[in-house]
């Protein structure tokens, strides 16, 4: 990662990422649906290695599960915070360091049953995910799974378009401020975030899946984590309304025809 590494590293500085699953109910289905997802796949005898691991939110729930996990992230701050949890909770099999998932030296060919990468695609252009997903194939053993976070463009705006919460640092709510030129031009043109570009950039799942198999990878599952669209509703929703919202979202999560309209979205392929 070059281009944009010192602003993602002030992105993730004072370990804020540490509880971002919590902020809210439609956050936190991006992690309720990762982990489902991720648990076919990780077994007891896994050795596993997670790039964009933050403050090892996975690693923590994960670590009892598999033979060995390994955390990877290009914040010095988020690894600090990982390391202090596994400290706590005496951990003899996970592991935590600052690296960069786009070269990965200090790690041998074929040395891990699954690789995540849950987080460096969020802040790669297009030519710089070529060089990830090529340390992810090297360091994946021969029938291991490979699982890719990534966001997709169209979601996000999609869901800027229709959602009430207020923004920031503009006045209004985000449905009262898009769509508009220029974010149509950032989106659409440059494949990255009009607030933040060059900190987040998007994709779709028929780029992902298309630079999977220039890999060779074989694609098993591609599906969407999170709905913006829904994210107002989901939080207001009372309890017995989000329990019922929790069965949709089960059937979009599943659904190849949803996966388009996602914020976040999984790809789970296989060497």
């Amino acid at each position: 990662m070059d281009s944009n590494r010192e602003k993602v590293i002030a992105k993730y500085s004072g370990g804020k990422e540490d509880n971002r699953y919590a902020e809210s109910r439609s956050t936190g289905l991006e992690f309720h649906y990762t982990k489902k997802l991720l648990a076919e796949y990780i077994t007891p005898g896994s050795r596993v290695i997670e790039l964009g691991c933050a403050t090892g939110y996975y690693g923590m729930f994960f670590a009892d599960k598999c033979a060995e996990y390994t955390g990877i992230d290009l914040s010095p701050d988020n690894i600090a915070v990982f390391n202090k949890k596994i400290a706590a909770e005496g951990k003899t099999n996970l592991r935590a360091a600052v690296g960069d998932a786009a070269s990965l030296p200090e790690f041998a060919d074929n040395s891990f049953d699954a690789v995540l990468c849950l987080g460096p695609m969020y802040h790669l252009s297009r030519e710089e995910r070529a060089k990830v997903f090529n340390e992810c194939y090297r360091i994946a053993r021969t029938g291991a799974v490979l699982a890719f976070a990534y966001i997709n463009g169209i979601g996000v705006y999609a869901g800027a378009c229709v959602d009430d919460r207020w923004r920031r640092k503009r006045f209004g709510k985000w449905r009262s401020i898009y769509p508009n030129a220029k974010t149509n031009e950032y989106v659409f043109e440059h494949h990255t975030d009009d607030e933040r570009p060059g900190l987040f950039f998007f994709t779709s799942p028929e780029e992902m899946e298309y630079d999977a198999g220039q890999k060779k990878l074989a694609v098993i599952k591609n599906c969407g984590l999170d709905f913006f669209f829904a994210a107002s509703a989901v939080n207001t929703m009372s309890g017995e309304q989000f329990a019922w919202y929790m069965e949709l979202a089960d059937r979009m999560s599943a659904s190849r025809s949803c996966t388009g309209l996602a914020n976040h979205a999984l790809m789970i392929c296989r060497k």
